[in-house]
């Protein structure tokens, strides 16, 4: 395993330490990441009720939860994110619930981008820091076997053409997109992540 990825093991979340830390950063007004604002700290207010509610709504699939279970390795999970990251909170509770269905054959970790420089350079999106990104790792072989995200390939492609017809991100936008999260109900990224999680079953290690 590349140490890069090793040492951002060493010092990642389980999903319960990951939220306890933003909720404990929340009730000091403050946000994770360098950059702190008030802006920041709204979009993690934000993104907690969202993942409240996701975590008591977000349904797996039978046939997903049938895959996974059947999985020949163990993997991990390496999640690349942030408190304030509106798609982080829509797809986290998504990955959590999917890895507690998983029979142990998923481990969830979560580390931040900014405590983590070395590990985000490698994992890009068209030169930018986007986030979340999903780092799966072989436990068994200690290697990275794929990676995914920021977003679901519908989700990106609202995205794109929005910023292709007018030229920015802008609060529109960021709405709709928590509107397609909405309506989409956690499908994408679970069908996308199982798809990830299958190409690695069958071109065996």
């Amino acid at each position: 395993m590349k140490s890069i990825v090793a040492k951002a093991l060493f010092n990642s979340y389980s999903y319960a330490e990951y939220r306890k830390l933003v909720t404990d950063l929340l009730s000091e007004g403050k946000s994770t990441g360098d950059t702190q604002s008030e802006s920041l700290t709204h979009y993690t207010s934000l993104n907690e009720a969202r993942m409240n509610r996701l975590e008591k709504t977000i349904k797996i699939s039978e046939e997903t939860i049938e895959k996974l279970q059947k999985l020949d390795n163990h993997f991990i999970w390496l999640v690349i994110s942030e408190g304030w990251c509106g798609d982080a909170a829509q797809i986290l509770p998504i990955l959590n619930k999917m890895a507690i269905e998983s029979n142990k054959k998923i481990d969830l970790q979560i580390v931040l981008r900014d405590q983590n420089d070395d590990l985000m350079s490698q994992y890009l999106t068209n030169g930018g820091r986007a986030i979340p990104k999903v780092i799966v790792i072989c436990k068994e072989a200690g290697i990275v076997r794929a990676d995914w995200g920021p977003r679901p390939k519908g989700a990106t492609e609202l995205m794109t053409n929005y910023k292709k017809e007018f030229g920015v991100i802008d609060e529109k936008i960021k709405t709709d997109l928590q509107l397609w999260y909405l309506a989409d109900k956690g499908i994408s990224v679970q069908q996308e992540l199982l798809e990830i999680m299958e190409n690695i079953k069958y071109n065996r290690l």
